[in-house]
């Protein structure tokens, strides 16, 4: 298998940017022109290596010790989509509360399209909310839940 596949690049983007910190690949990995979807809050758009590094090094502070596992992957054409789940632990000041020593297992998905090797285009979707109540910076839901409580 080619090294510059859209599954061999998300994969090294996982293993080596995420779980092996290294920074230096980002560039190897993202064309300058590369725009990210659904990183922050809020949805703005990311674009380039430096913003993401931004985002990299939030998470990373808050969570020193967080992993990316691809759960699944499906690839067609210049795309692939990868399942994932992080986990870590809230030992570092960040996202917006304490350390909290929790653990926290954050779902999510993301599809990237890939040009000769490095990433164009990424598309983010994950749990959010789901790991900002895990840190206790929302407090859970109080109420059954809204969309899986049959409605009278």
């Amino acid at each position: 298998m080619s090294n510059k596949t859209p599954r061999s690049v998300i994969q090294r983007w996982f293993d080596e940017v995420w779980n092996e910190g290294k920074e230096a690949v980002i560039d190897e990995l993202l064309a300058p022109e590369c725009v990210g979807h659904g990183l922050s809050e809020g949805d703005p758009d990311e674009y380039g290596s430096a913003e993401f590094k931004s985002f990299l090094r939030n998470m990373r502070a808050a969570l020193p010790d967080a992993r990316i596992h691809i759960q699944d992957t499906v690839e067609e054409g210049d795309k692939v989509a990868a399942r994932v789940i992080l986990e870590g632990t809230h030992s570092g000041h960040g996202l917006g509360c304490k350390a909290t020593g929790r653990s926290v297992r954050v779902p999510g998905i993301v599809m990237v399209r890939v040009v000769d090797g490095r990433m164009v285009e990424r598309w983010n979707s994950w749990d959010q909310l789901g790991l900002l109540r895990q840190l206790g910076g929302l407090a859970p839901a109080s109420q059954p839940d809204r969309f899986m409580t049959a409605q009278r």
